[in-house]
């Protein structure tokens, strides 16, 4: 099961806990937006004009090689948070929105809880 779909049937932190293989997913989601560069991928991305954003966008942004932006936008494509579409040679990168909805959603814990 992927992470994401893990979170779709997981019920928010106040009302339920996980169980190993939902905390698993959804570490290993965590666990990719806890890199400081994948973090400001997803920002760029999400950030930019047309909610889209071509590699070489992405990579001027970073003083790391090609090679580095790609294992870290792979990472983000792996756990559902992006996805891509090849223009020619160019790849372009989308933010999917419905994992972060997720995320939301389980870590929304009523004040008063």
């Amino acid at each position: 099961m992927e992470p994401m779909e893990l979170l779709e049937c997981g019920p928010p932190l106040a009302r339920e806990s996980l169980n190993a293989e939902q905390a698993a997913g959804v570490a290993r989601v965590f666990k990719a937006l806890g890199d400081p560069v994948r973090l400001r991928v997803l920002s760029i991305v999400a950030s930019h004009a047309g909610g889209e954003a071509c590699v070489c966008d992405i990579a001027a942004a970073f003083e790391v090689s090609q090679p580095t932006i790609s294992h870290h936008l792979k990472v983000l494509k792996e756990v559902g948070l992006l996805t891509s579409e090849r223009r020619a040679s160019w790849v372009y990168y989308r933010v999917v929105p419905e994992p972060l909805a997720d995320l939301s959603a389980l870590l929304n814990i009523p004040a008063e809880a």
